[in-house]
């Protein structure tokens, strides 16, 4: 795998994966970053919409947890898959719809940042998806969780990047109508 393969993302070549920002578990987070937490989620399926990514969303045990935040679920094409394992891979679906898309580069968002996206990543990166991890768009409760699972992360092979990152990657090219339209939700 080249540089440019790991670390540029593609359009034709990546998928955004949201994974469980529920009702009940955003009420346990800290609320400044939850905003920017969602803001910036929001940001990158607004840019998957328009770009023709596929987006796919997770909740971890709706029963307890509830579903996924409206804000979110509302700029959502395909319903979110309910699993009760930590990491999405073992979800059911879940696997089975990222090798359906053919696309190997996963944007990877969401909470906890220490529990499922960091077991999610783990088991991705072990089947040869290249994992880009949007730091501002992941959180954990404690700080010193989150901080140790970017640490993590980043030592079995994750990209750490940020939605404004993702975005412009994405885009490529200024002046054209979609950078336009995008590039107005980062101003």
């Amino acid at each position: 795998m080249t540089l440019m393969e790991r670390f540029f993302l593609e359009r034709e070549n990546a998928q955004l994966v949201v994974v469980d920002v529920q009702d009940k578990l955003c009420r346990a987070m800290d609320e400044k970053v939850l905003g920017k937490l969602t803001g910036n989620i929001s940001i990158l399926l607004d840019a998957a919409a328009e770009l023709g990514i596929p987006a796919l969303a997770t909740e971890q045990y709706v029963k307890g947890l509830g579903e996924t935040v409206p804000a979110l679920k509302e700029k959502l094409c395909t319903p979110s898959l309910e699993k009760m394992t930590f990491s999405c891979c073992g979800g059911e679906g879940f696997l089975e719809t990222l090798e359906k898309n053919g696309r190997r580069q996963v944007i990877l968002t969401g909470m906890e940042t220490h529990v499922c996206v960091l077991q999610t990543a783990l088991e991705l990166l072990s089947r040869g998806y290249v994992v880009h991890l949007v730091v501002d768009a992941v959180m954990s409760r404690k700080k010193h969780n989150w901080d140790i699972a970017l640490q993590t992360m980043t030592q079995a092979g994750a990209v750490m990047t940020s939605t404004e990152s993702v975005l412009f990657q994405l885009l490529r090219v200024a002046g054209t109508e979609e950078f336009k339209k995008l590039s107005k939700l980062v101003r």
